[in-house]
């Protein structure tokens, strides 16, 4: 893992006069991710963009065959940054399938696990990855003119957070010289010993299993947890406020960088937290149960709910090849013509997938990644639903769904109220996210939005941990300490589990036929967010994203760094191992540099 930046290669120029820059790989956490461009200097803007991914992994290939009581294993090794949210998610499906309810308590641990990794996740990907986008070294080198600009404007909030300016702001996040950076990577280590009480180990629990949890569920565990809980309530009172003074002077600097990763607001979330008062993770109920999470599901189409229904979030999910190195499987087997309600199964949904890989040379005509590409069908359009990094599309559909009322928090419809109660230093606090818009009036789905969600997601994920820590406890203090509940792997089932990963909408899906499954299909939100374009020639959200958006870099030629195109990526929190076999064609290297500066290198 670093925190530094890819300089980008350039091929020249094309018959149109565009400029050819390609940064491959980009992301600073697995570099498997590249991103093709087509810029028009003379316009300051990207004119065509194309996203690949280099990896196939492959796991719905060799998971047939497996007893189902090893998909939460197995798939947790699908990634190793998120791989517990996999694993919360196989067990969801499998719970499903086997008609089985864990007890009340198994299931707030659970919840208190992926409030920790969300809190983990977030901190460290905001702090120490997105943020060197925004730090003082890399806006010296991109924006010379703006740092100038930081260093003569006071924080609106500086009271609050402890920096005067927002050039103090922009030093704090320095890569490994910055206070607030060291700070964070702090505060990375206690949140993820927050989630290791509560299942184990991270990042692959070795607590959780179908039916609930091994672990063992004492008052001394909740408060260590507490206590950890409680720093983290304290600090996010100084990152909100932060934040905002950080962000909102990114617009008043640079008028117009709204535009920078904008793309239609199409949001997916399929809700997080269940409810055991209210989940019995059958299918037949799941629109109910759905609908109590403390993350409401939901799909956001400009701006408006259409549904927060998890039966017809499922039916519409289409898998589509388009640019992908995959062969159709038309002629291939069919595993389920309806849904336990009756409802008819597409041939294209992930019940019916099949993988089948075609390695070929990268063709940006024709197929040109390893990542297919999710569409959710609304009956008309197959839409490219992306998570905007996973929580601007839950604060967005949980805040129109106004379903969640609890102390901590609530969703008026229109805005989500996360209340934190005092802490050592601090006085109790309250924020509200409010759905974003731009000067207009249209809703808002940019870089900066997504990363701002992000930060007030992690002060929702405290809030909802102190729901959950006081519901274990009294469980526990009633004498309701059992855990786990065992189950029968029927025959025969169909099954799925919704969550949402760190980085956004995740789901299982799962045939078992004479007790082994026959059918497996994961989609984490890497596919949704990093696909290609589809059979209909419609772009995924990375490549949409960064079509169209301006460049506001002042530097230029070997210099130029690309870095609104990194932040409109970035915005998404990019991961690829959820995509390894690679294919190397005839090719050779066209160009191959190294940069002697610390923020160039990967």
């Amino acid at each position: 893992m670093t925190t530094t930046q890819a300089k980008p290669s350039s091929t020249g120029t094309d018959k149109t006069g565009l400029t050819e820059m390609a940064w491959d790989p980009i992301t600073r956490i697995v570099g498997s991710l590249g991103i093709y461009t087509k810029i028009d200097f003379s316009q300051e803007r990207v004119a065509e963009c194309h996203s690949t991914s280099s990896v196939f992994r492959g796991y719905s290939i060799f998971m047939k065959g497996k007893d189902p009581r090893d998909a939460h294993f197995i798939t947790s090794r699908i990634c190793g940054i998120c791989g517990d949210n996999h694993a919360t998610c196989s067990v969801y499906n499998q719970n499903m399938a086997y008609g089985v309810r864990p007890p009340h308590l198994g299931e707030w641990i659970i919840n208190l696990g992926e409030a920790a990794e969300y809190m983990f996740d977030h901190n460290i990907f905001q702090e120490n990855l997105v943020g060197v986008d925004y730090c003082e070294r890399m806006i010296a080198e991109t924006n010379p003119g703006v740092l100038e600009l930081a260093n003569r404007t006071e924080s609106p909030h500086g009271g609050d957070h402890g920096y005067k300016t927002i050039g103090d702001i922009m030093r704090a996040l320095n890569p490994f010289t910055g206070d607030f950076y060291r700070e964070a990577l702090q505060v990375s280590r206690y949140t993820r010993e927050m989630f290791c009480l509560m299942e184990g180990r991270h990042v692959h629990p070795s607590t959780l299993y179908p039916g609930g949890v091994g672990t063992v569920a004492t008052i001394q565990l909740f408060t260590d947890y507490y206590t950890r809980l409680m720093r983290y309530v304290e600090f996010m009172k100084r990152v909100v406020p932060m934040h905002d003074d950080l962000f909102d002077f990114m617009y008043e600097a640079l008028p117009g960088y709204e535009e920078v990763g904008r793309r239609r607001v199409l949001l997916g979330c399929w809700g997080a937290f269940n409810d055991p008062d209210h989940c019995d993770f059958q299918y037949r109920t799941m629109t109910g149960w759905g609908r109590k999470m403390f993350v409401t599901p939901g799909i956001v189409v400009d701006g408006e709910l259409v549904t927060n229904d998890l039966v017809d979030i499922n039916l519409g999910i289409r898998i589509l090849l388009g640019s992908s190195f995959y062969r159709d499987w038309e002629d291939q087997e069919t595993f389920a013509t309806h849904d336990p309600l009756g409802n008819p199964v597409d041939r294209r949904h992930p019940w019916n997938q099949h993988t089948i890989p075609a390695p070929q040379k990268r063709d940006f005509d024709d197929k040109y990644s390893w990542t297919m590409s999710p569409r959710w069908y609304d009956g008309t359009d197959h839409l490219a639903l992306d998570t905007g990094g996973g929580p601007l599309a839950r604060l967005w559909a949980t805040a129109l769904g106004g379903l969640v009322n609890i102390d901590e928090i609530k969703a008026t419809g229109h805005s989500v109220q996360i209340n934190l109660p005092r802490t050592v230093l601090k006085p109790e606090v309250s924020f509200e996210w409010k759905i974003p818009h731009d000067k207009q009036g249209r809703p808002l789905s940019n870089a900066i939005e997504r990363n701002r969600a992000r930060t007030y997601f992690q002060a929702y994920a405290a809030g909802c941990a102190l729901h959950f820590i006081e519901k274990a406890l009294a469980e526990v203090r009633g004498g309701n300490t059992k855990t786990w509940q065992k189950f029968v792997v029927p025959d025969e089932a169909i099954s799925v589990g919704f969550t949402e990963a760190v980085r956004g909408v995740l789901s299982h899906h799962m045939v078992i036929r004479g007790g082994k499954i026959a059918n497996y299909h994961p989609y984490p939100p890497t596919p949704w967010n990093g696909s290609v374009r589809d059979s209909f020639g419609t772009p995924g959200p990375y490549e949409d994203a960064v079509q169209n958006t301006p460049i506001f870099e002042e530097s230029r030629n070997e210099d130029f760094k690309g870095i609104d195109i990194m932040r409109a990526v970035r915005s998404f929190d990019p991961c690829l191992p959820c995509g390894v076999h690679m294919y190397k064609g005839d090719g050779k290297p066209l160009h191959r540099m190294t940069s002697p500066s610390m923020l160039n290198t990967i």
